[in-house]
């Protein structure tokens, strides 16, 4: 009988697959070899460029070489990942990066981490919710990989996140602060709270402290249970100080690469996975965070997705028509982990659908099969573009799209690969 006479055949499970999950790892460990050149000759951390050679300015390109607190502390975290995997020479680079971020970031004097820093000191002194969510995700995964000089760390920089950011009446944090802890503008942001929740919930899985890990549940509260369910699952990136939303901000800044005007389809895909992290760190009791979990994706893929070229576009309005349709890397990479966690949790065959889809435009359009690591930036038509992204800049996106899908449900990417490998056992409740 021809196979597309076959009754009720169902297509093979990636998600359930010994020889994808091998896929996976191949190509997480090629982005480690490939991203190790992110610490140059001198010991600094550096963007990238398709070659794998360090960028003179870095990414998005500065006016002179300087160090960025997020790539080091995200290179961290990936690489502590990648420790955890068991991929040998990964360790000295968490331990430099450690080194990095309290040697030349840590402000000795008023407490915090400088965003970015020259040979000199200091080249821009602000502090950001975003840049110590991030150190927070570093110093969590670098401890559970086993690094001494990260506990230390976690433990300074939450404090200053508890001092300086976090507001318990608000439920979520502050945005950005100068060298003295003045505030430097009345905003309140919806991704560095999103970042914040990540970190919440790394600190959570590793120390079990439960008030940590609700600090998760109460932004996503605040942001998703509040503006952005009533909001059509579109959500509002930008607020004043009152936590009032503002619509038109940015409305005429499309591209920019932290604040643009509208909603970010990316973020709605990765809010969608950190619910279900909260979910389980929470004791998978509350429903409705797989709930609003699963209508952020509805509302990611039908504004989101080109139905014509595949990828999804970087910003909608509040209409739900695109604004810019340029196709980002990290929102494929973003959909690949969310969709294989829909899958599992819900035993829906359509995220399955949906996480070969998003792997399939990569592999087509974004994954850098001769050289290794995944271009930035498309345009509508798949084309290659590099403003405001060049080169090759992030590992954190990518790698944790090759590990998530491997190992079991946990509320963080470390805590995954410490539960260890999926072996397909379908829906898990």
């Amino acid at each position: 009988m021809p196979v597309s006479s076959c009754p009720d055949r169902e297509p093979p499970h990636w998600l359930r697959s010994s020889s994808h999950r091998a896929a996976l790892g191949d190509e997480a460990r090629r982005l480690l070899r490939f991203f190790r050149a992110t610490v140059a000759p001198d010991g600094r951390f550096v963007e990238l460029d398709d070659d794998g050679r360090p960028m003179p300015t870095g990414c998005p390109p500065a006016t002179s070489p300087r160090q960025q607190l997020l790539t080091v502390a995200r290179a961290v975290h990936s690489y502590a990942i990648g420790e955890l995997l068991g991929v040998p020479g990964c360790g000295s680079i968490v331990e430099r990066g450690l080194a990095e971020i309290v040697e030349r970031h840590r402000d000795d004097r008023a407490g915090g981490y400088f965003a970015s820093v020259t040979s000199s000191g200091p080249l821009l002194d602000t502090k950001s919710a975003y840049d110590h969510a991030f150190v927070l995700l570093a110093a969590s995964s670098a401890t559970s990989a086993g690094h001494d000089a990260a506990g230390p760390l976690f433990e300074d920089v939450l404090g200053v996140i508890d001092e300086h950011f976090w507001s318990e009446r608000d439920g979520a944090t502050a945005e950005t602060f100068s060298r003295s802890w003045d505030e430097t503008e009345p905003y309140r942001g919806a991704n560095s709270n999103m970042h914040l929740c990540e970190s919440f919930l790394a600190a959570g899985a590793l120390t079990g402290d439960a008030a940590i890990g609700h600090r998760s549940v109460r932004i996503a509260e605040r942001l998703i249970d509040g503006y952005a369910r009533s909001n059509g699952w579109l959500l509002p990136e930008h607020y004043d100080r009152d936590w009032r939303a503002l619509f038109e901000y940015n409305a005429d800044k499309p591209d920019d690469p932290f604040r643009p005007y509208g909603a970010t389809i990316g973020h709605l895909v990765e809010w969608s996975r950190l619910l279900i992290g909260a979910w389980l760190l929470e004791g998978a009791h509350d429903a409705w965070l797989p709930d609003a979990a699963q209508a952020l994706f509805a509302r990611a893929v039908a504004s989101g997705w080109d139905a014509v070229n595949g990828g999804l576009v970087y910003t909608v309005g509040w209409d739900g028509a695109p604004v810019n349709d340029d196709h980002y890397w990290w929102p494929v990479a973003e959909g690949i982990g969310t969709s294989s966690y829909l899958a599992r949790v819900t035993g829906d065959a359509s995220y399955e659908a949906w996480y070969r889809r998003f792997w399939d435009f990569a592999a087509a359009h974004l994954v850098d099969h001769d050289r290794a690591g995944w271009y930035a930036q498309l345009d509508r038509e798949n084309r290659r573009k590099v403003h405001p992204w060049y080169g090759k800049p992030d590992l954190y996106h990518v790698l944790q799209a090759c590990v998530l899908p491997a190992y079991r449900l946990a509320p963080s990417v470390a805590a995954a690969v410490i539960a260890g490998e999926d072996h397909g056992t379908g829906a898990t409740t």
